[in-house]
Formats: C-alpha cells, structure tokens, sequence
C-alpha cells in the first residue's frame, strides 16, 4: 500500500522544479498539511497573495461575488475563467481560504444568495430535477468554503434520507431512490437527480460507514466500468502516462478516489501512476492532454507552456495520491 513516504520524493521534486509561490504553499498547505499558522507557511502566505494567479481570481470577480453565471458559460464573452462554479473550485483548489484577502468570503455571499433567492440569478432550471441539483452543488461549494454551513443542513439531511432509502439494505435501488426523491423534491420525472454522494462525504464524520461503503460499491464500480462524464478507462491502461486520454481519465479516477476504500477499484491505477513518473520524480500529460471543461489547468498561464503543463499535472497527480492514501489507511 502506498504511503507518504513513497510520494515525498515526487513533493520535493516538484517543489525544486518550480519556486513559484502559488505552487510552492498549494503543495506545502493542501498536500503536506502544514498547518495554516504555522510561522514559515504564514510567511509564504504573503507572497502567494501577492501571487498574479490570486490577482486574478481578485481582478476578474464581479461585483456580486461571482465570475458570470454559475454553471452557463457565456460563449459571447472570452473569459478565462467561464462561470462562477469554475472560478470558486479554482479558489479553492489553489489553496485559498476565506480567511484570505475577501475573495471567497464574497463567493459565499454570491452562493448564500443563490440558496436564498435574493441574488440578481437563480437557481431554477429546464425541468424539475433541476432545482435540486442546482442547490446540491451550490450546498457542495458552501461546504468546501465554510464548513458545515447551516444553510445547508435542510439540503444535506435531504440528501441523507434519499441515500439512506437507496443503499437501506447494502445495495442500491433505483426504485427505492426514485420513490425518495419524489416524497422530498415533490418531482414526478422517472428520470433522478443523480446521488449527491460529494454533498454528502462533506460532512462524512455523520454519515454510517456502511452507507459510504454501499456507495462505493455503487457508484464507484459504475465509474469504473463505465467512466464519469467522459470516455471509459480501459480494463489494462497504456503503456505510456502521455496518452490523448490520461487527462480525462482522472475525472473518473477522482470521482471513485472521494470514498474511503477506494482502492477497492484504484490501486492497479495508482501502481501505473508511480510507475509512470519520470526520472526527476514529475508527470507530464504530454502534448495531447484533453481539458475538461474547455479549461487548462488551474496553474496555467497558457495552454502550451510545457514547464506549467508538468506543473498542473504533478499537482494534479500529487492531489490524488493523498487523497487516496487518506482514504485507504486504516485506523
């Protein structure tokens, strides 16, 4: 099983490749676990403040707290950062707080808004499963902001009580989760809302072990056969990490990653990953990396520098790997 101590040469190798500040306290605050006041990490801080990627998120945040819609990007307008979604999970991902400068405290202001409905935009939709997916999400970003958010606990316990019905034996039915969904949101579409299985891991010290475990099994062994949202993983992975499609695979690779236990599906994935590092202990996508959502990577200047493609790739890689070593030790 993998451990800290088999990734720690990757961290110092990125750490030496890049000095960069917002790298160098993304990778020491989110992936080492320095504490936040600790005295060298505080000093860090004030540079990665400083840093043009935080001046951006500062410079191209609206008024109302946001970056555009939150979820329909504008394909009239060329922005960099395309809805408002995208632009907090990029806040969040780079290590920002909402201790820091005002950024994410006006992004929870734009959210509470939205859940409230006295924003300048809602959050309805096309069909009726849309508003509660909608405020899933919304509930999803506030968590990851503020911590059990009291504006969310009617939305979390919701959710509880459908997940709750769907896996109430071990194993999930669509039955069972579709007569829950209809007695809560009042929806008569056979078509479900799909799980809101992030929403609930947010608060994941509430929820019974055997629900997550029944999840797992679930929507981790659909992701795995199947894919989450783009192509399928292939039952034996290439021989090479520069692959057309290695990028769009780590959506499914996250997806399964947020349960505990995931190495139940991952570690042939996680075994090919440190195979594949190269020598100086880095990963690269390569020249043919697919972008998710249109959107390079979050520590990106342009789409084609290589030194910033390893960078988001390492970070990328290096995120998943701790992710998936808190997930699978036991104790």
């Amino acid at each position: 099983m993998i451990t800290y101590e088999d990734i720690k040469p990757n961290v110092k190798a990125l750490l030496d490749f890049c000095e960069y500040p917002a790298v160098q306290y993304k990778v020491k605050f989110s992936i080492l676990d320095v504490p936040y006041g600790d005295s060298e990490l505080s000093l860090l801080r004030k540079d990665f403040l400083k840093s043009d990627i935080v001046e951006e998120m500062y410079q191209t945040q609206d008024s109302y707290g946001g970056w555009g819609s939150f979820q329909s990007k504008d394909y009239s307008v060329k922005a960099k950062i395309p809805t408002s979604s995208v632009g907090i999970e990029r806040c969040l991902y780079i290590g920002l707080t909402v201790e820091d400068r005002d950024i994410l405290f006006m992004a929870k202001e734009y959210l509470e808004e939205l859940l409230l409905g006295t924003g300048h935009e809602n959050i309805g939709g096309k069909n009726e499963r849309a508003v509660p997916w909608n405020r899933a999400r919304v509930c999803n970003l506030l968590e990851a902001i503020t911590p059990h958010s009291r504006i969310c606990d009617e939305t979390w316990r919701q959710w509880l009580f459908i997940a709750g019905r769907a896996y109430e034996d071990g194993e999930y039915s669509y039955e069972r989760d579709q007569a829950a969904q209809h007695d809560v949101f009042l929806t008569r579409e056979s078509r479900l809302v799909p799980m809101q299985s992030e929403l609930l891991l947010k608060r994941r010290e509430e929820i019974d072990v055997s629900l997550e475990n029944a999840m797992l099994r679930h929507l981790g062994r659909n992701a795995c056969e199947n894919g989450y949202i783009w192509d399928k993983t292939p039952d034996t992975l290439p021989e090479n990490f520069m692959y057309e499609k290695t990028r769009r695979w780590f959506k499914t690779f996250n997806y399964i990653n947020q349960f505990r236990g995931s190495a139940l599906y991952l570690k042939g994935t996680v075994d090919w990953i440190m195979e594949n590092a190269r020598e100086d202990g880095l990963w690269d996508w390569g020249t043919q990396v697919k972008d998710p959502w249109g959107y390079f990577g979050y520590f990106s200047c342009n789409r084609n520098y290589r030194h910033n493609r390893v960078v988001d790739c390492t970070i990328e890689i290096l995120d998943f790997l701790k992710q998936y070593i808190d997930n699978n030790t036991e104790g």
